[in-house]
């Protein structure tokens, strides 16, 4: 399929200014099984990973599908590989993301991480990634997604972190899709803060040398101080800023979004919470709609 030059500006107007906020349904065969089980599918409900993933597509159809799940508050979602190349009531996901409900489609390009050193986790490499981003491009992907964690206030390896994040980003760009940076600061981490005053410094010098046209996403957690990445959000570069919960209660996600002011979220778990396969679709729905209207508040 692959997007005309019309289509894309407008999907980027639509990332740029849109109310709303990201879906993340893009968890790979690692968090696949914890995503199931809170969904209601247990292990021992399915066979091999074939079955697992079938099961997963059908949750994330399940999810798309839905009356609430439309541009009015969802303006872009994030697909694992499996779902992009997957169908949605007889259309490639994408597609059927973009002409039946307004949402931009995203696709997590990143394969895991490496082990910890100097306090971070950098991304694994990807092997054949012009391939996969020319495959997402013909599927009408609009941009990626990469993901890697920083756990300590550590100058050296966040540094490395977000260096290894632009290069990446570079590599989107190049193959004419727009990147989502995520450099995730762990929740947990003792010096949180501290490291988040040091990532946005090394995002600043990062997008500083950008050129015009160049413009990507970054996706990072709620910080500790309030308004701290507004300074990013207001780059030329910068086409969005959107949050992770990063493992934090939907409730608490969306308390402590709702005081960023230029942010809005890119949720994942904190979106599926209290949905089960056992619902009844009107019991379904009305749960997702209510976490949607949730995270449209505090994204707004």
């Amino acid at each position: 399929m692959g997007l005309d030059a019309a289509t894309f500006a407008k999907q980027a107007e639509q990332m740029r200014t849109g109310a709303g906020f990201i879906a993340a349904l893009d968890q790979s065969g690692g968090s696949t099984p914890k995503a199931l089980r809170l969904y209601g599918v247990t292990e021992d409900m399915y066979e091999g990973e074939d079955a697992m993933f079938a099961e997963i597509h059908e949750m994330r159809t399940r999810i798309i599908t839905a009356p609430d799940f439309t541009s009015k508050k969802v303006i872009g979602a994030i697909l694992f590989e499996r779902t992009m190349r997957g169908q949605v009531e007889g259309k490639p996901t994408a597609q059927a993301l973009w002409e039946d409900r307004g949402i931009v489609p995203f696709l997590k390009i990143d394969k895991g991480l490496e082990a910890k050193a100097d306090g971070v986790q950098l991304m694994k490499p990807i092997p054949g990634v012009e391939e996969l981003l020319k495959e997402a491009a013909e599927f009408g992907i609009f941009g990626t997604k990469e993901r890697s964690v920083i756990f300590d206030a550590n100058p050296k390896g966040i540094k490395a972190i977000v260096a290894q994040q632009f290069e990446l980003g570079k590599t989107v760009l190049k193959a004419g899709l727009v990147p989502i940076l995520e450099p995730e600061v762990d929740i947990k981490s003792a010096t949180k803060a501290e490291a988040e005053e040091i990532l946005k410094a090394e995002i600043l010098a990062h997008l500083d040398q950008l050129a015009e046209g160049q413009d990507i996403m970054l996706k990072l957690t709620i910080p500790t101080v309030d308004g701290l990445y507004d300074a990013l959000a207001d780059h030329p570069r910068v086409i969005r800023v959107v949050a992770l919960s990063g493992g934090y209660s939907t409730d608490e996600a969306c308390e402590r979004l709702a005081r960023q002011p230029k942010m809005i979220a890119s949720f994942s778990r904190a979106l599926a919470e209290g949905l089960t396969k056992q619902q009844s679709d009107a019991e379904f729905n009305a749960a997702l709609g209510a976490n949607i209207d949730k995270i449209y508040q505090a994204s707004a």
